[in-house]
């Protein structure tokens, strides 16, 4: 696939656009002003593989605890501001990286330029969003009283060419929907039209099951013609999964090197062992930070059937038993243990192939 060619622009300590990797953004569902949960819940998004993390900015103690969070965490933090300009300025005022506003809510021009000043002076990019659900009316009765993709387009052009009469090109767009097609056709429509970043979503995407497969279906799609530089996948739950979510995604459309594929058997009669608790607890490990480095695959598999051969495949395995189990590395049988050993005996396995390709990334 040919990625659409968009401009250069850093944010904290990570720059997006031009041949740089996608990067996965999710946001806090804390409450901002409460520091302690805030930070330990972007600690978990960074070790889960979080690359940039947005915040809501709803009110004045929430832009004061920025820089209490800013400066116990290792990623960017955006800021999330509606309504009130001046809680942007002083987001912008105490270190935020980044901030997402809709100039159509914001007030005024006059307020919008304010903002605009701010972010000039220090050089803090500004992400413009539209939603579906907050179109304007004229643009909707224009697109024949309906919601569309070129009313989402056409709106967010708008506000981007009124921060760029400021002055300003800092720019990061975002058209997001919560009806997969409209999302997929303004991403189409926006890509031949603009050559800022693109923040690439479904928006209110729903809870767990239903949010993934909305988002794996939109933004894999859009992801393979090319388009986003930053991706969130939206769901009704903890974020940490959106992180996942986004990690698989880009995996397996070979937008991300490294990281553990997981494959397991979706168990039958013949099973013998809880396979899906240990399914599970083998996708939570490999999706850890500490593992991303690590492009291999991994099997867990329920019986005799077709787990030592599909084990044997991979670069570790497990093969479940009555009770017990089999490990099984890069196609060789290491040892058989009791179902309660499996998942350490594993974890055992996993950490040696990680410290040797350490070894191997330092001898070069």
């Amino acid at each position: 696939m040919d990625r659409m060619k968009t401009r250069e622009i850093r944010i904290g300590n990570r720059i997006i656009g031009g041949d740089n990797p996608v990067l996965i953004q999710s946001m806090c569902n804390t409450k901002t002003s409460d520091t302690d949960a805030t930070i330990r819940q972007i600690r978990r998004l960074e070790e889960a593989g979080c690359d940039i993390i947005r915040v809501a900015i709803p009110d004045m103690a929430a832009a004061e605890a920025i820089p209490e969070i800013r400066k116990n965490i290792s990623i960017p933090l955006v800021g999330d501001i509606h309504f009130d300009y001046r809680l942007a300025i002083k987001a912008i005022e105490n270190g935020i990286d980044k901030i997402r506003i809709n100039p159509g809510n914001i007030g005024d021009d006059s307020k919008v330029r304010a903002v605009v000043d701010a972010c000039r002076e220090r050089s803090v990019p500004i992400r413009v969003g539209v939603n579906s659900g907050s179109l304007e009316k004229e643009l909707i009765k224009k697109y024949g009283g309906h919601v569309t993709a070129e009313g989402l387009v056409e709106s967010a052009l708008g506000k981007v060419k009124l921060i760029e009469d400021m002055g300003y090109d800092k720019l990061v767009i975002s058209i997001k929907s919560s009806d997969v097609l409209m999302c997929i056709r303004a991403h189409e429509l926006i890509k031949e039209r603009t050559d800022h970043p693109l923040h690439v979503g479904i928006t209110e995407a729903g809870t767990v099951t239903a949010g993934n497969i909305k988002s794996a279906v939109g933004l894999g799609i859009i992801l393979y013609e090319g388009i986003g530089d930053t991706i969130r996948v939206s769901l009704t739950g903890d974020p940490v999964e959106e992180v996942k979510t986004a990690k698989l995604i880009l995996k397996n459309l070979g937008l991300r090197k490294g990281g553990i594929e997981v494959v397991s058997c979706p168990t039958c009669g013949r099973t013998e062992i809880d396979l899906i608790g240990l399914a599970e607890r083998v996708n939570e490990l490999v999706s850890r930070r500490a593992y991303d480095d690590l492009d291999i695959k991994v099997a867990c598999m329920g019986c005799v059937v077709n787990g030592p051969g599909e084990a044997k495949e991979a670069d570790l395995g497990i093969c479940g038993g009555r009770g017990e189990g089999l490990i099984i590395k890069k196609g060789e049988i290491l040892r058989k243990v009791s179902e309660d050993r499996l998942l350490d005996e594993f974890k055992k396995e996993l950490d040696i192939l990680k410290n040797e390709k350490s070894t191997q990334i330092k001898d070069i």
